[in-house]
């Protein structure tokens, strides 16, 4: 535990608040979200308690995958505004004390960047090995690797006559890492917005830019490619950190899909010198369809013994040598009180508080994606047309009318349980028309209960979902506990109730959330202590051993 104690971050201590500035807030009318509109509600987000707004990507992007396809890293996407609205969204966040976190995209750009458009246009141009090319196998793709939004990951170009590789959409052609070029471009990218000001990084997909020598065929159906935690991985984030990161006091985090805890002691280890914290995916991925070629597509519910499990083993695992970063939802999950939660209108408030506690009362950095705070739902869109989301389209597409594993009424009852639009509707900020959201069509629908969930009624009920994180987040403040305290799970198999303990120095924390809608009775040591003090419950009343519906108590014992 020494390690963890000598050093303390502020990245540690803070609370980050994720926004999708496409969904946040439109103030030209024109129904998509804008930089102007980030900035018009600061506000609201240092009310809430946070201390770092993360912005998914601004840049300069034609939207093939909503602005994860960079055309230009330095310049601002038309649609948000101008660089000037970002100096000045910089601005008056730092004079607030917020932080801002830039989402970095560079395991790949769009095929509109100009290092894409020199590099096909013949095979000895000097972006050529920017990209990832190579010559037809028996007149077919390389290899049988599959895109992440469904079909082969290798688009054919007719004028050089090879295929060029994009893990993504075939608008998403993947960097060449191993191109030295490559790594001082994107290092000048990040010393440009460091420069700015900007305080940290969310490095997306980051452990697949480093692909296995060779680029052999995957083995089995649903098996993921073999580009993650690649052979030199983590000799490039090693360069990236020596070459900028260690010369600014910033934050980073990295996405890394199908990496395990010990590949995230590797990134993250408190001497690793690579990255802070990484987004595991093990808790995501609990409700995936039995059928791997069908993948995350389904109506499964979690069984809480393995969440309970895949999120204990992340926090005792990492304990000492690494640090977590917590979360239940992003733009690209559904809504957590409509996954794990009860998102009905008789438990939607409690079992969406049961869930923050349950999560922010852990050890790691918490982040709220924009309208967790507010227990926002799943839209649940009726019809396919009302779908936007690329990954969506392209699955439906494929499973229905390609494959034919699903019907169609199947697939519509998977996305709305699935889709990543369900996070992606506008923010509800009140009960005029569009929530509040903008005077013109927004880009996507809003969510229709938004007249009955919506921030200005959150903030003015003090025992909304709001006020609830409100608090969490200026407990976090008062007690080291909270962020730096071990961590314990009770009762493994319990398919009901999570119950935890933290320990830090003479203290001692205990977290009981029920999960289900039905009251039961559960008995724990430390709560019978006499010196004990609930810090906050989502019931008005304690009831010791008597749990009601998705009831959650934290208890301070010292």
């Amino acid at each position: 535990m020494g390690v963890l104690f000598m050093e303390k971050h502020w990245w540690q201590e803070a609370v980050v608040y994720q926004v999708y500035p496409r969904s946040f807030q439109d103030t030209n009318n024109d129904g998509i979200g804008d930089l102007n509109g980030v900035t018009q509600h600061l506000t609201y987000i240092k009310k809430l308690g946070a201390d770092v707004i993360w912005l998914n990507p601004i840049y300069q992007s034609p939207n093939d995958d909503n602005g994860y396809d960079i055309a230009d890293y330095q310049k601002i996407m038309k649609e948000f505004g101008s660089m000037a609205d970002f100096d000045r969204l910089l601005t008056q966040a730092h004079q607030m004390g917020l932080k801002i976190m830039m989402d970095l995209v560079v395991n790949h750009t769009s095929d509109e960047h100009q290092w894409f458009v020199e590099s096909r246009k013949d095979r000895s141009n000097a972006y050529r090995d920017y990209y990832i090319w190579r010559d037809p196998k028996n007149d077919e793709a390389p290899n049988n690797w599959q895109s992440a939004f469904g079909g082969s990951a290798w688009q054919y170009d007719k004028k050089t006559e090879q295929y060029y590789l994009h893990l993504f959409s075939k608008k998403q052609p993947d960097l060449n890492w191993d191109n030295p070029n490559v790594r001082h471009s994107v290092f000048d990218i990040m010393r440009f917005w460091l420069d700015k000001g900007v305080d940290g990084f969310r490095m997306d997909v980051i452990n697949l830019i480093s692909k296995p020598e060779g680029l052999p065929d995957v083995k089995s159906a649903g098996q993921q490619n073999l580009a993650a935690n690649g052979p030199h991985v983590h000799d490039y984030l090693k360069e990236m950190n020596e070459a900028v990161l260690s010369h600014y006091d910033v934050m980073t985090v990295g996405e890394t899909p199908n990496a395990t805890t010990r590949d995230a002691i590797r990134y993250t280890g408190f001497d690793s010198h690579e990255l802070e914290m990484v987004f595991q995916f093990e808790h995501m991925g609990l409700d995936a369809n039995d059928n791997p070629e069908i993948g995350k597509w389904s109506t499964n519910r979690v069984k809480l013994t393995d969440l309970k499990q895949v999120m204990s083993k992340w926090q005792t695992d990492l304990e000492g040598k690494a640090w977590n970063a917590l979360y239940w939802n992003n733009h690209d999950q559904p809504r957590v009180v409509s996954r794990f939660g009860n998102d009905q209108a008789k438990y939607r408030v409690v079992s969406a508080k049961m869930l923050g506690a349950t999560l922010h009362f852990m050890q790691g950095t918490p982040y709220i994606y924009q309208g967790e705070e507010l227990g926002m739902t799943n839209a649940k869109f009726r019809t396919l047309d009302q779908y936007q989301d690329i990954e969506s389209l392209n699955a439906y597409h494929e499973l229905v009318d390609q494959k034919q594993l699903v019907s169609s009424q199947e697939m519509l009852n998977d996305l709305r349980h699935s889709s990543r639009d369900n996070a992606r509707t506008p923010m509800q900020w009140d009960e005029s028309e569009n929530a509040g959201f903008t005077q013109g069509t927004p880009w996507l629908a809003v969510n229709t209960n938004f007249k009955k969930i919506n921030a200005k009624q959150a903030i003015d009920d003090e025992n909304s979902v709001f006020n609830f994180y409100r608090k969490m987040n200026q407990l976090r403040r008062q007690y080291d506990i909270i962020v730096y305290g071990d961590y314990q799970l009770l009762d493994p198999d319990d398919d009901q109730v999570w119950a935890y303990t933290r320990h830090f120095g003479d203290q001692d924390l205990l977290v009981i959330s029920n999960f289900t809608q039905r009251t039961v009775q559960r008995w724990y040591e430390l709560s019978q202590q006499s010196n004990k003090v609930e810090l906050i419950g989502n019931y008005a009343d304690d009831q010791n051993e008597t749990l009601r519906p998705y009831e959650c108590k934290v208890y301070l014992i010292q």
